[in-house]
């Protein structure tokens, strides 16, 4: 492969690496994926998660189509969040590779 190549196809993985490197994204999609999806239970349920780094994780997750946003107009207002479809296929994967980690640890 050439330089130029190997250029486009790092480019094709960036976002993911962005989404998949940052250490909370994973905690965010797992929580999300069980059924915590307001920003408060997120917060009380990911231990160590500070409210803006979560609410930075939650607009980037939402940003790369990840997961959609509910704003509801009450009082107090609510937002929940959701997986989109390729958000769940990303949970997927993730889950796999969690799979995968507990088959080698135990072939140790």
């Amino acid at each position: 492969m050439s330089k130029i190549n190997l250029k486009k196809h790092r480019k094709s993985y960036e976002r993911l690496e962005q989404v998949i490197g940052c250490k909370w994204s994973v905690s965010v999609l797992e929580a999300i994926r069980m059924g915590i999806n307001r920003p408060g239970a997120l917060e009380r349920s990911i231990e160590g998660i500070s409210a803006k780094i979560l609410s930075e994780r939650l607009r980037k997750l939402t940003a790369y189509g990840l997961l959609d946003k509910h704003a509801f107009a009450e009082v107090p207002p609510r937002t929940e969040y959701t997986l989109t479809k390729t958000g769940e296929s990303l949970v997927q994967i993730i889950s796999r590779i969690q799979e995968l980690d507990k088959e080698i640890e135990e072939a140790q």
